[in-house]
């Protein structure tokens, strides 16, 4: 911000002029006129994202890997037989990447996650119920 607000005012107030400024503060000239042209950095300006070739056939897949975890494992969909039937079935003129990300995201939305569990010497978790522990000291 400071960078910006130095280069703003010796370039408007004529101490420098527009090309000569780029060089000693490593800028390109499309920096500079956006750093003209506003007051501050205009922050993150991200579009809408484009919708992908793949959103139609979505549904169709999601239904594929449903119907595939009834199955057994060695007769389930691979990622490049399920970009195969899209195409060959549905119509689908997208990339096989996109559909093999697709597969992978939709394959890892219901696995389970398994987190580690650490407890402080003393403690423990017993979500089961209660329990009554005599310790006896042996050197009593």
């Amino acid at each position: 911000m400071e960078k910006w607000a130095e280069i703003r005012r010796r370039v408007l107030a004529g101490e420098i002029s527009k090309r000569p400024a780029c060089d000693p503060y490593g800028i390109h000239w499309d920096t500079l006129k956006k750093i003209l042209t506003h007051a501050e950095p205009p922050g993150d300006r991200l579009t809408k994202p484009r919708p992908s070739k793949l959103d139609p056939f979505l549904p169709i897949m999601e239904e594929i890997l449903k119907s595939d975890r009834q199955v057994y494992r060695k007769q389930r969909h691979t990622a490049k037989r399920i970009f195969e039937r899209l195409r060959d079935e549905h119509g689908d003129d997208g990339g096989e990447t996109i559909a093999k990300d697709a597969v992978r995201t939709g394959r890892n939305h219901d696995r389970e996650v398994f987190l580690p569990l650490s407890h402080h010497p003393g403690e423990a978790p017993a979500e089961f119920g209660f329990a009554d522990v005599w310790l006896e000291d042996e050197l009593t």
